[in-house]
């Protein structure tokens, strides 16, 4: 059967998407342009292998769907900015093979500019076709938040800018197909700053509360308290809550290559979350000295590696660093993590718990960095020896709270 959508790019945004589009029952298919990351589990895949998703190896069958969507992930470069090899590499894996009357959009998080200034090139060149005359072009910003059953696709609006308003109209009318509200933007670069915006709204917020949270400590005020109360305001308030760090697919983009375009904001945001790693090993240091005892040779149990709950998602998570650093001070570090079998840091191995109760009783230091749900925080909270929860997850007074 011929597939009306092609997705192009199999990770965090893509598999997603076309998870969404099958259960539509629209006939999907699939181009990895590089390692699949995504956020399914594998009874999810199978699923949708048997609703009629299909993988396509040969590029070739790009040329044979009515809309094509690049997601392809969109990682930190060396600049610091987000690296759009794998974009290109979907550009040109499409644009041969691209056929009149086409709509082709982009999803992944790129600067405004992005999908008229480098992708309609590669699109032209590679296809001898004009986009806005022979084809359509939009984008469209992924609003994915991986594990959250309460925003469903069809409960998520969509944001759509189009190179015309004929390509703004044909993108909607693909979109409208899976979700029950589509907004329109003025155009593409529109769009691509709705993008930009909600993804360092995100981070600025959370620097602010990690902030808080360092504050907090040093004044002896019960931030997590202080959070409580703050988000009974029912207007000029929305609660976040402080962390060991942050990760995710979705890198803040201050723009630092374009002076005039700086959003300084977000550089400082970036700085203040880049710091939680070591304020968090900081803190265990401490902890663990007010204890009568040493980094140097302490036992140090990590509690959930994955950059969010009930995910096997490590995209960016600050478990890796922290172990680092607390390796650096000489500890002995284990991890369990239910949805990760292995984990290595620094090309070595890290040592797996399997009976959590008894490696928490067993280390000198717990530091519970992610809420599994699978937890039973407060069976933990009595059998560990030392517990610092950077999450404000465990009963008041049960453990040391960041």
């Amino acid at each position: 059967m011929p597939a009306d959508l092609a997705v192009i790019g199999l990770g965090p945004y893509g598999l997603p998407l076309a998870q969404a589009a099958v259960a539509a029952g629209i006939p999907t298919l699939g181009y990895a342009t590089g390692p699949e990351a995504g956020p399914l589990s594998p009874a999810e895949l199978r699923r949708m292998h048997a609703s009629g998703f299909r993988r396509a190896t040969d590029p070739s069958q790009l040329g044979r769907v009515r809309t094509a969507v690049i997601c392809a992930p969109t990682p930190r470069g060396a600049d610091g900015g987000p690296d759009l090899g794998q974009v290109e590499a979907a550009a040109r894996a499409l644009a041969g093979r691209l056929r009149p009357h086409t709509t082709v959009i982009l999803e992944s998080p790129v600067p405004p500019g992005t999908t008229e200034e480098f992708l309609r090139p590669l699109l032209e060149e590679g296809s001898g076709l004009r986009a806005g005359r022979d084809f359509h072009l939009a984008y469209s910003p992924s609003r994915v938040d991986p594990g959250n059953r309460a925003h469903t696709p069809a409960g998520t609006p969509k944001v759509i800018g189009g190179l015309t308003p004929a390509c703004t109209e044909s993108a909607a009318a693909f979109y409208g197909r899976l979700t029950d509200k589509v907004v329109r933007a003025r155009g593409l670069r529109e769009a691509e700053a709705v993008q930009l915006l909600e993804t360092n709204f995100r981070h600025v917020n959370i620097a602010l509360v990690n902030e808080m949270a360092v504050l907090c400590h040093e004044l002896g005020v019960d931030l997590w308290d202080v959070i409580r109360c703050a988000e009974t305001k029912p207007f000029g308030f929305q609660a976040f809550r402080p962390g060991p760090g942050v990760g995710g697919h979705a890198v803040p983009q201050d723009l630092t290559g374009h002076a005039s375009r700086a959003l300084r904001m977000v550089e400082l945001a970036q700085q203040v979350n880049n710091r939680m790693p070591g304020y968090v090993v900081q803190r265990a240091a401490t902890l663990l000295n007010e204890h009568g005892k040493s980094a140097r040779g302490a036992r140090v149990l990590l509690l959930g590696v994955t950059y969010k709950a009930d995910l096997a998602d490590q995209q960016g998570a600050p478990a890796r660093e922290i172990a680092v650093r607390l390796m650096e001070l000489g500890a002995s570090v284990s991890y369990h993590d239910p949805y990760v079998p292995a984990w290595s840091v620094l090309d070595r191995p890290v040592p797996r718990v399997d009976s959590l109760y008894e490696a928490a009783a067993g280390a000198d230091l717990t530091i519970l960095l992610q809420q599994h749900r699978t937890y039973d925080l407060q069976g933990l909270s009595v059998k560990a020896q030392l517990l610092l929860d950077t999450r404000g997850a465990t009963p008041t007074g049960a453990a040391h709270r960041l």
